[in-house]
């Protein structure tokens, strides 16, 4: 892995961490699905307009075709769009906690299910994982979380992880930037059909809300997810999947210092486990790789 990657991976950790508290911000003033759809609607445009400027098109194959469905159904309708709605009620910390155990439930999955070994490192760091989740849930329920919140963020890290494990190459045959504003304008048309039958599109303008709104607009909703896809290009999804070990720290951490959320001994200790349990198990899928 050289220092351009190093680099790419410690800047996707940073931004995709900083979403939910972008996040939390928007859903307190707005209505969440509605935000969201409009904010894949903006990325996506942009998106296209970039690839195009690229000379990019979207001649793209059928597994290619069939990446950018699933992933913007499950990652950007299910995964964010759930994500969103908790977000009224959870705080931008559980909820990234949460997301960020995604390679967990991948390699659980593949293990359980899919029949993929996985090395003793890698057991006892899904292990791990589980029990810091387990730690920090435990704590939280009894401080009085909202319980469907909580339900809410679980079955989006599960979304995710069925799209992980569905999809394996959507960027093997090109369009990377292309791809990424389709599976985002998915997203916002599988978002507004919710949005106009539950919600009341009403929102409480403010420049924090437009700040909040701009920046997850730009930087996790575009820059990010194309980080992600050049770094997976550059050196594969196993290794690009290991710097997700920092999006726990990434994750309480800026939602303690931009929402000041409250940040105890066991939340810090539920995330160090969690994120060992990350490291250990994509370490040894590296290895296996």
């Amino acid at each position: 892995m050289d220092i351009r990657a190093i680099f790419m991976g410690l800047a996707f950790a940073l931004m995709w961490s900083s979403a939910f508290a972008s996040a939390r911000i928007i859903v307190m003033s707005a209505p969440p699905l509605a935000a969201l759809s409009l904010r894949f609607l903006i990325s996506g445009v942009l998106a296209i307009l970039i690839a195009r400027a690229l000379g990019q098109n979207m001649n793209l194959t059928r597994s290619q075709w069939r990446g950018v469905v699933i992933f913007g159904l499950c990652q950007n309708a299910l995964y964010l769009g759930l994500n969103f709605v908790a977000m009224q009620t959870v705080e931008a910390s559980l909820a990234a906690i949460i997301a960020s155990t995604m390679p967990l439930i991948v390699a659980f999955a593949g293990w359980a299910f899919l029949g993929q070994r996985l090395p003793l490192m890698g057991v006892i760091g899904l292990f791990a994982g589980v029990a810091g989740v387990l730690l920090i849930m435990g704590m939280r329920v009894t401080g009085g979380v909202d319980l469907i919140g909580l339900a809410l963020c679980v079955i989006g890290a599960a979304s995710l992880a069925v799209a992980t494990l569905t999809v394996k190459s959507v960027t093997a045959g090109g369009n990377v930037m292309m791809i990424v504003g389709l599976q985002m304008l998915v997203g916002s048309a599988a978002l507004i059909v919710p949005s106009l039958a539950f919600e009341t599109l009403t929102f409480e303008p403010s420049w924090t809300l437009l700040a909040a709104f701009a920046y997850t607009t730009l930087v996790p909703g575009v820059l990010a997810t194309l980080v992600w896809f050049l770094l997976v290009d550059r050196i594969g999804a196993v290794k690009a999947a290991t710097f997700h070990f920092l999006n726990p720290f990434f994750g309480v951490a800026i939602a303690a210092v931009l929402l000041n959320e409250n940040l105890g001994l066991w939340d810090v200790i539920g995330v160090a486990i969690i994120a060992a349990g990350i490291l250990a198990v994509q370490l040894a899928r590296q290895s296996k790789a």
